[in-house]
């Protein structure tokens, strides 16, 4: 499976079995699939999208909404549990490019893209087990 590193950009490979290994990058050793949410902008979520092979789930949020403060740590959990899948927050306030392009028009939105292509979106904040329900859902 190949892997955007989230720090430089490179794409790895790395064996699905060893997802939840801590693979690192072979060109900046930094972690290419971390436990937890990575954060990504306008420069860089693009590329990471396209060139991601595992499943991406993506938050886009600002600091002062407070329903995206309740749900931050609701992603972080489902991200730990779920080394299969990529977890990307994106602070729509700092991309506002990126927001643009996907048309986030309310916060919190979570998007998941497989193979670069956005396949569902939810609106609003939801538990752990809501959003793994949802993410289970729409990967079927």
């Amino acid at each position: 499976m190949l892997l955007v590193c989230p720090h430089c950009g490179t794409r790895n490979r790395v064996p699905e079995a060893r997802l939840a290994d801590d693979p690192s990058c072979g060109r900046c050793g930094q972690p290419v699939a971390p436990a937890r949410p990575v954060v990504l902008g306008d420069a860089d979520l693009s590329a990471y999208l396209q060139g991601t092979e595992a499943p991406v789930v993506v938050d886009f949020w600002a600091a002062w909404c407070g329903p995206c403060r309740a749900y931050a740590p609701h992603f972080e959990q489902l991200a730990a549990a779920r080394p299969e899948l990529r977890f990307v927050k994106v602070d729509s306030d700092a991309a506002p490019r990126a927001s643009a392009a996907l048309q986030i028009r309310s916060i919190p939105t979570t998007l998941l893209f497989v193979g670069g292509r956005e396949v569902a979106r939810q609106s609003g904040a939801m538990s752990s087990s809501q959003l793994g329900a949802w993410i289970d859902t729409a990967l079927r």
